[in-house]
């Protein structure tokens, strides 16, 4: 440590170049996890608030943007709602449309057709429950945007009027655009083509003959062991899980992808950067080294007194980089899709000094090599 700490007061302006490098890459390190947490939330949150275990999908569909793609029958319903294992099978509705409020302004929503009283209603945090065929429960989010409760949002095109009823507990988006519920009935009169201008009414659905939703919504029994793909073959569907479903939401992968790319080359940005500047600075050292050599000092003395640099160096500025991004996140305006969650945040700045670290002691190995007869001009 002595050493350590006088070459550091030393050399501090390389030191604290070698610093700043650290940060700013902790600083992107923390701003990219911040918007893949943001992206997921806002791309998928209606499919991740939801108690499901698995969807099932009619089979063949392509898997990209799958639950646009995809349409059931109630004969493939029925086989997993027989299905041993699987405590609830239920249909479900979805698709983006564009809408225009009583206020005139215009908004996006990806509709969620559910049955009111099954297990995929959500909670709401105010306003009523899902019900009418013409109520809707909206995100949370929609509130910035006027939208209250017994706003009426006339569809485009289609002229159907549909009142918000309630909010969901927090944001509930589907391919980055808001999530309203609506009762399956009146999305199936919209997938048939029935709608007709105003309000849905229930003579209209006792008159519709569609008997076909987007996917089946599945929750299994805890600990079950579901032959999945067995019922799939009975059924003719195509099952994913929940998680897996992700990938089926518009632009999910894409995104995902990408910024986990950067994140990889991030990390060995970091890695090959720390170990580049300890190879110099061991090079730079070596004759001061060699006299500790030729004084007796030991090989791993030598080593820990260099890794502890490291350490000092990852640490202090990883932190200042830390602190220096959640205040930039936190700083971020609300219409970029960025959310600080500890987790992703933590596992990122342990990978960071993690990755550094390894580079800096493959640096620092040269250590053992040197020869202490450097000290004593043997080699001039």
């Amino acid at each position: 440590m002595f050493l350590a700490l006088r070459e550091l007061q030393f050399a501090r302006g390389r030191f604290t170049l070698m610093g700043i490098v650290i940060a700013l890459i902790s600083v992107l390190v923390v701003l990219l996890s911040g918007l893949s947490s943001g992206l997921v939330n806002h791309g998928v949150s209606g499919l991740m608030a939801m108690p499901v275990t698995n969807f099932a999908f009619d089979g063949g569909t392509i898997k990209d943007n799958a639950f646009s793609r995809s349409v059931v029958e109630e004969d493939q319903l029925a086989v997993w709602q027989d299905a041993e294992g699987i405590t609830d099978a239920e249909p479900m509705g979805v698709n983006i449309v564009n809408g225009v409020a009583d206020d005139g302004t215009q908004i996006d929503l990806t509709l969620f057709g559910i049955e009111p009283s099954g297990f995929l209603a959500p909670t709401v945090s105010s306003g009523e429950p899902l019900g009418p065929l013409d109520g809707i429960v909206v995100s949370e989010p929609l509130r910035d945007k006027g939208i209250e409760v017994g706003t009426v949002v006339t569809l485009d095109r289609l002229d159907l009027e549909l009142t918000v009823v309630g909010f969901t507990e927090g944001q509930a988006t589907f391919g980055h655009v808001d999530v309203a519920y609506l009762p399956l009935d009146t999305w199936r009169l919209m997938a048939a083509g029935l709608a007709e201008p105003g309000a849905p009414t229930q003579a209209q659905v006792d008159g519709m003959d569609f008997p076909y939703s987007s996917v089946i919504a599945l929750l299994a029994d805890d600990g079950a062991d579901v032959d999945l793909a067995a019922i799939d073959a009975d059924a003719g569907t195509m099952t994913m899980s929940l998680s897996e479903s992700f990938n089926s939401s518009p632009g999910y992968e894409a995104e995902t992808l990408t910024l986990s790319m950067i994140q990889i080359f991030l990390y060995a940005i970091c890695a090959l950067v720390i170990g580049a500047f300890f190879t110099v600075w061991t090079i730079q050292r070596t004759h001061d080294i060699a006299v500790l050599r030729a004084m007796g000092a030991s090989s791993g003395y030598l080593l820990r007194d260099s890794l502890t640099q490291a350490i000092l160096l990852l640490f202090g500025f990883s932190a200042l980089g830390l602190a220096v991004g959640v205040g930039m996140g936190v700083a971020m305006p609300d219409a970029m899709p960025f959310d600080l969650e500890p987790v992703p945040i933590a596992v990122s700045t342990a990978l960071t000094i993690g990755l550094g670290l390894v580079g800096a002691a493959v640096a620092v190995l040269r250590i053992t090599r040197v020869d202490p007869l450097r000290a004593l001009g043997g080699q001039r």
